[in-house]
């Protein structure tokens, strides 16, 4: 479970995608109270921050539709409140692009 502090453009579709379907189950855990993975540190992050995850989702959206990826799930903004950045990182932008260098993927690191 990850949300990238990365911009968007510079995932490869597998993290850019994987990162939206995580984001919703984060979303979703944090607005409707559900229990799996909520106390994840990656949940935890976003706890009082669901306007910067709306963002970060609209982000990723964005870029979804710039290579022509189908978007269909936007998130409810009513519920988009408190904060609108993040500044709590389990690991730092910098160290998320060494890992993602690591994985050797399609990513434009």
């Amino acid at each position: 479970m990850r949300i990238w502090d990365i911009h968007p453009k510079k995932l490869c579709r597998n993290h850019l995608l994987g990162e939206h379907r995580e984001l919703h189950g984060i979303w979703a855990i944090l607005t409707k109270h559900k229990k799996g993975y909520a106390h994840h540190p990656e949940t935890k992050r976003w706890r009082g921050k669901l306007k910067a995850l709306y963002l970060r989702h609209q982000a990723l959206a964005v870029e979804m539709n710039k290579r022509r990826y189908e978007h269909n799930s936007p998130l409810d903004k009513k519920m988009a409140k408190g904060a609108s950045a993040q500044n709590i990182y389990l690991h730092t932008p910098n160290k998320q692009v060494k890992i993602l260098r690591n994985k050797k993927c399609n990513c434009k690191i």
